[in-house]
């Protein structure tokens, strides 16, 4: 089963925020940090904030965060949130599908596909969270007035 490019943004923006709990993070941060489009994101990110699984800040220092902690956050709910549709194969046009099996195996599939997506957290992606951490270097974050200096 292939997921939605909207789906992988979201999962991206949630574990990034989930590395950087202590602070707000910017979408244009994100989308460095990923290397892909704040334009994208932009629609994840409000799409996101709508089902408070983030939270967003507005205003001169505002940015965005995780709306609940990594750990309440459910990978199945999410992949179900962010998802159209699951059906693998349209077996509504098919003159067999009254007959097939086929349409059977693949719905028992996909449930089994969700149920493992349903055992694991956003903090269960991040186990080891200092190591994922390192993969976004400090040298991401943006040139803020308001942000600490990095030079000492």
């Amino acid at each position: 089963m292939k997921l939605t490019l909207f789906t992988d943004y979201s999962m991206r923006v949630l574990l990034f925020l989930g590395a950087h709990p202590e602070r707000l993070c910017s979408i244009a941060e994100v989308a460095r940090a990923y290397n892909i489009s704040q334009n994208h994101l932009m629609k994840v990110v409000n799409d996101l904030a709508k089902a408070g699984y983030i939270e967003s800040v507005r205003g001169r220092g505002g940015g965005i965060r995780l709306g609940k902690s990594a750990d309440a956050i459910n990978v199945g709910a999410l992949i179900r949130h962010t998802e159209e549709g699951f059906d693998l194969v349209d077996c509504g046009t098919c003159v067999i599908a009254p007959a097939c099996g086929m349409t059977g195996v693949l719905k028992e599939a996909v449930r089994a596909f969700l149920a493992v997506l349903d055992q694991y957290t956003i903090a269960d992606l991040m186990a080891k969270r200092e190591d994922f951490a390192a993969w976004f270097p400090e040298t991401m974050l943006p040139d803020r007035a308001d942000a600490p200096s990095r030079t000492k």
